[in-house]
């Protein structure tokens, strides 16, 4: 087998061993990622297929049906203390994640597509992004000389702010 073969081989098995993650905005600033484990699918849905509900975390926009299974609606900006999606909007981009039997749907600014990276290019988000966001965070990653945020799902599925006292 010739050299040429052998190094393509290797570059398509390292390919192999890189971790898919949709990318998307969180809002207008911030651009983030989720592993496409933790992703069942990204949805555009109207804004009327939220229901609000009384009394819940105002980052909590309502429940919505999703094939048929009731899931909340969570302002993902508002959860993480960032800039809030705007108010007048006529629909939601929302995508659907799932941590073991958790389901949650996450609203976001635009969902931008598929991306890949090896997960040794995930690096400490500390000092890198305000601390408020650290708890969300598996790290940050440098594509194409973008800074992208790497969320964690199930630390978000198991947020306190989402927590009914």
């Amino acid at each position: 087998m010739d050299s040429s073969k052998i190094a393509l081989a290797t570059t398509q098995n390292l390919s192999n061993l890189s971790d898919g993650y949709l990318k998307f905005q969180i809002n207008r600033q911030t651009t983030a990622v989720l592993s496409m484990r933790h992703t069942q699918e990204a949805i555009v849905v109207p804004v009327e297929s939220i229901t609000s509900m009384p009394s819940m975390s105002p980052c909590i926009l309502g429940l919505m049906n999703w094939r048929s299974r009731i899931v909340w609606a969570v302002d993902l900006p508002r959860m993480m203390n960032l800039e809030s999606l705007e108010t007048r909007l006529r629909q939601y981009n929302v995508i659907i994640v799932r941590f073991e039997s958790l389901l949650l749907g996450l609203v976001v600014e635009e969902i931008l597509g598929t991306t890949k990276f090896m997960p040794d290019e995930i690096h400490s988000p500390v000092g890198q992004v305000t601390s408020s966001l650290v708890p969300y965070l598996r790290g940050c990653v440098v594509q194409q000389k973008e800074s992208l945020l790497v969320l964690d799902a199930q630390a978000i599925l198991n947020s306190s702010v989402l927590r009914v006292d």
